[in-house]
């Protein structure tokens, strides 16, 4: 039987007595949100499932990235809540993987969990987005990586309670009260910290007005954030040498010799949304963060082959295959030189300025690389990935309608239905004037505002950094970007203020350099169209 998987956040507690060591709870599925492969999971998805398993006096196995040879604990209880599905289980400290997730876990190495299941009742609607309404529960695993970005340890106990020693075997009755009784305590817990902020607030508010009681106060009213970009414009102007030590903690802050100050949010936050507009892959493939030089995803490479055979016959072995693709962060660096006088003037924007050409800038190399990067110091981009394939578009010198036909039908029907075009603006403008048998334009425009326009049904994305048709080129890109290429940003954005290389220009040099690793991670999820007979 084979199962599909799900990942979702995880949630850990753990003791430190024999008995209970390993215990953890966690949301092994979320209800009512789309995850990174266009699903949804209705509530009540698993519920027929998990009255099969409380009938048969079973539960789902608990597995170390979904391989059925590495059990690493059991699972002892599953309930429905609003929010999911909701579990408890102890990892076997015993066992080489089970202390390897413990351990992982605690440190905040491996924040996920992932669920194997089959859906037995699912429909689809007109943006490809799946609904599951019923399906079977067949595994649980701690993976790797998680398909909700958000997934993270919420909380880890290094020493036991009284209650934590109990034996930790429920039914699904006892770990819901439980459940709701430990959310009870957390929202009293909240209730006390926020009646402390309260009266923390209040004796700021009067102090404050103290202050602007006094004779020549003039009121203001500035925030965390007002500091930040305050400090950081002033940063910008005059350097780290005219902030007051509090404008400097406002700051974070790395020494100059490891790599200058990060943009406070607002700034780093103006130059991601510059660099989308730039760098059109990002709005298709899927973006992550990483705090590593490198990103490491599993991955199965074979998958288990069965054969018919006769009552006494041989079997052969079926075992899957499992690999790993490395995708390495690199970098990129840049400076910017500002006149003097420019940040001198009040008038002037400085930061708007300064985010607006560094944001061009490595929007052009990240988008050119996330295209044609060969691998060497920049990410590996989708035309020269070799296990890419590709499909000849029929002519030597030019596309026909035929072969996009050709190209969107030679993905399977899951990329498919989840696919979009790339091409750049010359390119688009030849498919433009392609027309079928009947005359009818291929191009079909968008029927409401701010929907994407259409090929054969499929969206389109102009990507500059694409070659134009010609002979032996790849023009064209089709394929479910979103499966098939990772985006990993390491630093967004880290900036250094140079007042002396060129102050004898009357200029400022601002260095900049960004850290970003990118990949195709799913061939079979991209298909190229290539310019020949």
């Amino acid at each position: 039987m084979t199962l599909e998987t799900k990942d979702i956040a995880l949630e850990l507690k753990f003791a430190s007595d024999t008995r209970s060591a390993g215990a953890f709870e966690g949301v092994a599925a979320a209800y009512g949100n789309i995850d990174h492969a266009g699903d949804i999971i209705a509530p009540g998805a698993f519920a027929a499932s998990l009255a099969e398993h409380k009938a048969a006096g079973t539960w789902p196995a608990l597995l170390w990235q979904h391989d059925v040879t590495e059990p690493i604990g059991v699972i002892d209880a599953l309930h429905e809540a609003p929010e999911g599905l909701r579990m408890k289980g102890r990892l076997d400290l015993n066992v080489r993987r089970g202390a390897e997730a413990h351990s992982l876990a605690k440190s905040g190495a491996m924040k996920g969990l992932s669920i194997g299941y089959r859906a037995i009742e699912a429909t689809r609607d007109a943006r490809g987005v799946r609904t599951i309404k019923r399906a079977y529960l067949g595994e649980i695993s701690f993976v790797t990586i998680a398909a909700n970005d958000k997934a993270q340890v919420t909380s880890i106990k290094s020493k036991g309670n009284a209650m934590e020693q109990e034996d930790n075997i429920e039914t699904g009755e006892v770990a819901e009260l439980k459940t709701k009784l430990e959310e009870l305590e957390t929202k009293t817990a909240r209730l006390d910290d926020i009646e402390r902020e309260l009266k923390a607030s209040q004796k700021r508010a009067d102090d404050l007005e103290l202050k602007l009681n006094r004779p020549g106060a003039v009121a203001t009213k500035e925030t965390k954030s007002d500091m930040q970009t305050k400090a950081f414009v002033t940063f910008l102007r005059k350097g780290k040498e005219a902030l007051e030590p509090n404008e400097v903690k406002s700051l974070t802050v790395s020494p100059d010799t490891a790599g200058g100050y990060l943009a406070p949010p607002e700034f780093s936050r103006e130059v991601d949304k510059n660099v989308v507009q730039f760098s059109p892959i990002r709005q298709a493939a899927r973006v992550g963060a990483t705090a590593s030089g490198s990103v490491i995803i599993p991955r199965r490479t074979g998958a288990p082959t069965a054969s018919w055979v006769g009552e006494t016959e041989a079997r052969t072995a079926t075992q899957a295959a499992y690999g790993q693709i490395e995708i390495p962060i690199s970098e990129a660096a840049c400076y910017v030189d500002v006149s003097n006088q420019l940040l001198e003037d009040a008038a002037v924007d400085v930061a708007a300025e300064v985010a607006f050409d560094l944001a061009e800038e490595f929007g052009r190399i990240e988008g050119a690389a996330f295209v044609n990067g060969d691998g060497v110091k920049k990410p590996l981009g989708l035309l020269q990935d070799a296990n890419v394939d590709f499909v000849n578009s029929g002519d030597a010198a030019t596309i026909t309608a035929d072969s996009l036909v050709d190209l969107l039908y030679s993905l399977a029907p899951f990329y498919r239905q989840r696919g979009a075009w790339l091409a750049n603006g010359s390119t688009i403008a030849t498919i433009r004037k392609l027309k079928d048998g009947n005359g009818r334009y291929l191009w079909q425009d968008a029927l409401s505002a701010g929907a994407p326009e259409t090929i054969l049904g499929r969206p389109v994305i102009e990507a500059v950094d694409l070659p134009d048709i010609a002979a032996g080129a790849f023009p064209i890109v089709f394929g479910d970007f979103s499966t098939g290429y990772r985006i990993y940003d390491r630093v967004t954005l880290s900036l250094l203020r140079d007042p002396y290389s060129v102050a004898t220009s009357g200029l400022t040099r601002f260095h900049a350099r960004r850290r970003v690793g990118g990949a195709v991670v799913r061939a079979e999820a991209i298909k190229k169209l290539k310019v020949a007979a």
